[in-house]
């Protein structure tokens, strides 16, 4: 048992000055007086002095088998390491294939995730990757969704761009509505995570969808809608139709066309468009590449997660309330993905918890109840990485 006094702590909503209460991985209790315990319960105390408590983000676009690849056979990226996640304050991650869907599978992803869940963190996978017929492990994204527990849909399925396999609408469709049916039948989110490339059809196929079939607008989940500014616009659109689209917490160093996620996240706040769907990713571990206008490629960045509390720290160095900030990396994201029990401090929820000191660094980090980060220090690592 853990009992963690003096934080101020945002659920995401502002509660005060507040002491928790965790055992068995989750929060048993939550006040503002200090509980009286007998001794024998040999409580271990963590006092907080006064900082804030966030949930655990939930990063629902990460590489966790590594990337790459689209420079040639030599930038293939690295798998992501336990602590490139713990000390960004990802408490849970959900894996994909990005244009690597050949040799990289679902079956690599899935076997990652498993990996971190080993380590004390939470864990998903989206199966199927850019291209289509998506790669599978069952042989279908339904069968995918229906016998394998940590699949929660599909992605990230390319759209206007030229390394996807240009689906056509009836192509799309016929994937989205596997992604549906599949959560309809197991409680799972069944969401469609599409990748947007830089091409001039925009969302126009999620348009398409949207006007043309009956698939719920919930199904539909574009990311890197920040990679240009009209693209952006056209997002707003859609979350006005009831998709949740998704800002990717691109490096700051990224091409003039695009708009910062911190930025694009103030725009929506900005906004009178439902909260709840705005999301933010970091990309983590995967390739960004640049390319010339002929497609040859020019170089390329690698995706962290620590680009998420990098985003957050702008949004509150530019006056955004910190309640308001929080929730697209932690209660939307946890909400998408019907995981009612991340994403949120309240009695009853994980004890995924995240204490920021004074410049919005991850000052403590805590997954399922254990600590992963204290005093700014990994106290938890992965097998393969140095002390």
């Amino acid at each position: 048992m853990q009992l963690l006094t003096n934080t101020h702590v945002f659920a995401p909503a502002a509660l005060g000055l507040q002491h928790l209460l965790v055992a068995g991985g989750q929060i048993v209790w939550m006040g503002p007086e200090l509980p009286s315990l007998p001794d024998a319960l040999d409580v271990a105390t963590t006092d907080l002095a006064g900082a804030r408590l966030i949930p655990g983000l939930v990063d629902l676009h990460t590489h966790l088998s590594g990337g790459g690849g689209e420079t040639g056979y030599a930038s293939r990226v690295p798998a992501l390491q336990l602590t490139q996640l713990t000390t960004a304050g990802v408490t849970t991650a959900v894996g994909l294939l990005g244009t690597d869907d050949t040799v990289r599978t679902p079956g690599e992803v899935l076997t990652s995730a498993r990996g971190l869940i080993q380590q004390g963190l939470t864990a998903r996978i989206w199966t199927g990757g850019y291209h289509l017929p998506p790669a599978t492990i069952t042989g279908s994204v339904r069968g995918d969704l229906v016998h394998i527990d940590l699949v929660v849909g599909v992605g990230e399925l390319a759209i206007s761009d030229h390394r996807s396999s240009q689906p056509t609408l009836a192509e799309l469709l016929r994937v989205a509505a596997d992604a549906h049916v599949g959560g309809l039948m197991t409680g799972k989110a069944g969401v469609l995570h599409l990748h947007l490339g830089d091409g001039e059809r925009g969302l126009g196929l999620v348009r398409d969808a949207l006007r043309t079939a009956e698939i719920p607008a919930r199904t539909y989940h574009p990311t890197h809608v920040n990679r240009q500014r009209a693209l952006l616009e056209e997002a707003f659109q859609l979350a006005a139709q009831g998709v949740t689209v998704d800002v990717t917490a691109f490096p700051p160093d990224d091409g003039d066309e695009g708009v910062s996620a911190a930025e694009a996240i103030a725009r929506f706040l900005a906004t009178d468009l439902p909260r709840q769907h705005l999301t933010v990713s970091s990309d983590g571990g995967g390739c960004l590449p640049h390319f010339a206008p002929d497609g040859s490629p020019l170089g390329m960045d690698v995706g962290t997660p620590a680009t998420l509390l990098a985003t957050l720290r702008t949004l509150l160095d530019d006056g955004v309330a910190l309640e308001e900030a929080v929730a697209p990396f932690t209660a939307h994201p946890a909400d998408l993905l019907r995981m009612p029990a991340k994403g949120r401090i309240r009695v009853g929820a994980d004890a995924d918890l995240v204490a920021l000191d004074d410049a919005g660094h991850a000052l403590y980090v805590m997954a399922r109840g254990a600590w992963m980060v204290r005093d700014g220090v990994a106290v938890q690592r992965g097998p393969f990485e140095s002390p």
